[in-house]
């Protein structure tokens, strides 16, 4: 066997086992993780010292923004179904027409809410209006849960300033406006086909069967709510909508401030994704707390009562960094570079190519998209008439390619939304892979019309 061959099998290996500890076991995902990384980290060759200092490392690092991402997201979910104002921008969402529009509708809003932001924090914070819209439109949650996640996962994997397009953008040295206006282009009929298509596909043959939710709107409607004043909708979009505000104050006031002036500097703390969603915490005390009724100890206890079922989340999060430390560890993503420079075909279907094995093999769009990235930049560079912008689209949507279970995405979706590691399959990873495809078939469309 060639030795080339090697850092491929072991990471086959590792799938495998994680996949039957989960199914067929029943060993608790977090439990399983570790396992895995372990086994892996010892079939790459670490020393049992450097597998535990490896998977502590992709723990913390995974940790270290997501974990205080869904924490403080799941504070803010709380607030919003405790005061009504989930029921309240559901019942908008209901009023907009017939029930079967509101997977487009949701789609289009996560679309927009995800633009100025990072995936996890957009996720975290819809979420609850996902089950509320569910609960009083009496739908299937999934068939609210997957349009929200396409709008979302479309500006994640194509639009700048996200890291996997940005990233791209700057090593093939593309211009950022065409970039953004061919994405738009790709945008729209990715997140349409992805979202209410795709989600009507699959309720209607792939059904799930979602299990207790993390959030209860029928709960949080008990007790003395019906008594308490409901604030208004502008009072709770300014709520929800103040994280993406003030990340996008950042992205587009760094145009104005200079660097190490004290402007820029509050524009880059107030931007913070973890800032921008304590702030909104914060304000959400007063504005979905105090002014809905809410006495200071019984939004207390409503805090620590909505953090605490994010605890199991936040551990299979950060075990499944541990999992992505180990696959680095493996060099995977060298081999496939190594091979994918010898490849004989379009610098768009190379990148997107290299792009979805790299992600397929760690998990990590960013690391997939910045890899296909250099690999492509030579062979752009001498090969006459490549489009750059739609070059650095086809390998940030080649980087969406088939979330599982080496993905952080993938158990955040499945443990928020409660679901079976095979019904998060057959949602989630059909979803971005699908995603993923589609956008190539668009780019290489654009790519016919204007090259």
């Amino acid at each position: 066997m060639q030795p080339s061959l090697y850092p491929l099998i072991a990471p086959a290996i590792a799938i495998f086992l994680l996949v039957l500890l989960i199914t067929r076991l029943k060993l608790h995902p977090f439990l399983a993780l570790i396992l895995t990384s372990g086994f892996l980290g010892s079939a790459a060759g670490l020393a049992p010292t450097a597998v535990v200092k490896s998977f502590e490392k992709g723990f913390g690092g995974i940790l270290s923004s997501v974990g205080l991402v869904v924490g403080l997201g799941t504070m803010l979910g709380g607030l919003l179904l405790e005061s009504g104002g989930a029921d309240r921008i559901a019942n908008t969402f209901i009023g907009l027409g017939s029930k079967r529009w509101i997977p487009a509708a949701i789609c289009a809003a996560s679309l927009l809410i995800g633009l100025p932001h990072l995936f996890d924090v957009s996720f975290v914070m819809l979420v609850p209006l996902v089950y509320a819209i569910a609960h009083r439109t009496k739908s299937p949650l999934m068939a609210v849960g997957i349009p929200m996640a396409a709008g979302l996962y479309v500006s994640h994997g194509l639009l700048p300033p996200h890291p996997s397009p940005t990233l791209a953008l700057a090593a093939l040295h593309a211009d950022a406006g065409r970039t953004i206006f061919y994405g738009l282009i790709v945008a729209v009929p990715m997140a349409i086909l992805s979202g209410p298509v795709f989600t009507a596909f699959v309720m209607r043959f792939l059904p799930v069967t979602p299990g207790n939710g993390l959030f209860s709107p029928a709960a949080a409607a008990a007790g003395d709510k019906a008594e308490r004043p409901v604030p208004p909708l502008g009072l709770v979009l300014t709520t929800v909508l103040l994280p993406p505000v003030l990340m996008m104050i950042r992205t587009f006031g760094r145009n104005y401030a200079a660097t190490g002036t004290p402007a820029r500097e509050l524009l880059e703390t107030v931007g913070d994704p973890i800032v921008s969603l304590l702030i909104a915490v914060l304000f959400a005390i007063w504005s979905l707390g105090i002014r809905s009724g809410l006495t200071l100890p019984r939004i207390q206890k409503l805090l620590g009562t909505s953090v605490a079922p994010a605890a199991a989340v936040i551990l299979i999060l950060g075990a499944g960094g541990g999992l992505k430390e180990m696959l680095l560890a493996t060099h995977i993503g060298d081999s496939i570079a190594h091979w994918a420079v010898h490849w004989s075909i379009s610098p768009l279907l190379l990148g997107w190519a290299v792009a979805a094995l790299i992600r397929i093999a760690i998990g990590s769009a960013t690391v997939a998209t910045v890899t296909a990235a250099g690999i492509v930049a030579p062979i752009a560079a001498a090969t006459p008439g490549v489009n750059l912008e739609l070059l650095v689209l086809a390998v940030s949507s080649g980087g969406l390619m088939l979330s599982h279970l080496n993905d952080s995405g993938f158990w955040l979706f499945k443990e928020y939304f409660r679901l079976s590691v095979g019904d998060t399959l057959k949602t989630w990873t059909l979803l971005v892979s699908f995603q993923s495809l589609v956008a190539l078939a668009v780019i290489l469309l654009l790519n016919a019309a204007v090259g």
